[in-house]
């Protein structure tokens, strides 16, 4: 029997947390059959009556994509594409 994770998630505590930024809560979770990155930060209520925390949500396919980008120099200019090109046409 397979569990169904449809509409679920898990968050705990943050335990690379290394700066102030860094959010205190981090997670998954599916909805709708996507996945997600969860995170939280913590936060103080203005009136001092307590706290909650404020989200953010990423989905998991972004972060891979920005995971791997391509780098390109600038400074290189890069060649005209010409699918016409026949390299067996050339004579040497």
């Amino acid at each position: 029997m397979s569990y169904d994770n449809t509409n679920t998630g898990i968050i705990g505590k943050n335990l690379k947390k290394e700066k102030d930024t860094h959010p205190d809560i981090t997670g998954s979770i599916n909805v709708d059959g996507k996945e997600f990155w969860l995170n939280g930060w913590q936060k103080q209520r203005n009136d001092g009556t307590g706290s909650f925390y404020s989200l953010s949500v990423k989905p998991k396919e972004q972060q891979q994509q920005q995971a791997a980008p391509q780098k390109q120099n600038p400074h290189k200019a890069s060649a005209p594409q010409n699918d016409d090109f026949d390299s067996d046409s050339i004579p040497f």
